[in-house]
């Protein structure tokens, strides 16, 4: 038996009859708590068109009887996936909204993905993916000052819970060795590759490189083309961003990550209205607070 009722509804929410995405979606609304519009915004979906998924999805497990329970042992792979998906969008969710609020989805995300670590003990990708929690979790302390978001890279280490992010170390080496690449593993070695003072920003777009493999998402190519800027690949950063462009039309990160490389560029004005527009569409005031310090630190 399942140890945790919370579980057990993401099983049954991430049933085979569901497409993927759907599977996603209802367990965020149904367990996660988010509303229609932020998970409509996680996917980069209009709110009206989740509503209608949702609604679709309730439906089919009303008609279908689909039952609240554990799957049998030799469906557990086939679902795996999908649950660990969920797990690491609700800890987006929490980790989006900052800490402060009544309920912390971040904390929510982990308890879950230790359960499914003792329920699945010896798993590559759910090692991976607690991994994953555990080490951007562990710089918690340090994102926020005074109301103001801050970067990695400018972050007060000291203020690292150094054994959570020691423990997502440990879990990473586990997964890795068992010899079955997943993408958690992949962007669990990311975030510990992001961790190293300095990055190595090589290998972390090498990895962007394979994650595009298993997810060849505008997301995923937006990061990657961050990573190769990093390299000194500035040129090339900024015409894979151009490519992007609409399909990352209403993304925050997008615009906010556009701003940075024009600047280097030296397209000043372009930048500032690539701000403005992060600015816009920023998900906390900490975020906006600190775009606009950016915005401002160009405008002399």
């Amino acid at each position: 038996m399942i140890p945790d009722h919370r579980l057990r509804l993401i099983f049954t929410c991430c049933h085979p009859a569901l497409a993927p995405k759907t599977r996603v979606a209802l367990t965020l609304r149904t367990l996660g708590g988010l509303t229609t519009g932020q998970i409509a915004s996680a996917f980069l979906d209009s709110e009206i068109a989740m509503g209608q998924r949702l609604s679709r999805a309730r439906a089919k497990i009303a008609t279908a009887g689909i039952p609240f329970k554990l799957p049998e042992p030799e469906d557990l792979p086939e679902r795996l996936n999908s649950v660990l998906t969920v797990v690491y969008l609700i800890f987006n969710a929490g980790y989006t909204a900052g800490p402060g609020h009544d309920r912390d989805l971040c904390d929510e995300a982990i308890f879950l993905a230790r359960l499914l670590n003792r329920l699945q003990p010896a798993t590559a990708e759910v090692e991976g993916a607690l991994a994953l929690l555990l080490v951007t979790h562990s710089r918690r302390a340090a994102r926020v000052v005074e109301g103001v978001s801050v970067a990695l890279a400018d972050q007060n280490r000291t203020l690292w819970n150094r054994p959570m992010l020691d423990e997502g170390q440990e879990l990473l080496d586990q997964a890795v060795g068992r010899r079955s690449p997943g993408p958690f593993q992949i962007k669990a070695a990311i975030a510990v590759l992001h961790s190293r003072d300095p990055p190595d920003w090589p290998q972390i777009a090498a990895l962007y490189a394979g994650l595009l493999c298993h997810e060849p998402t505008p997301v995923v190519r937006l990061n990657h083309a961050v990573a190769l800027a990093e390299t000194g690949a500035l040129s090339e950063a900024l015409e894979r961003l151009g490519a992007l462009s609409d399909a990352l039309a209403d993304y925050q990160p997008f615009h906010a990550a556009r701003a940075e490389l024009l600047v280097r560029d030296g397209q000043i004005a372009a930048a500032l209205a690539a701000y403005d527009r992060a600015i816009e569409l920023a998900p906390s005031p900490a975020d906006a607070a600190f775009l606009t310090r950016r915005r401002n630190r160009h405008l002399s």
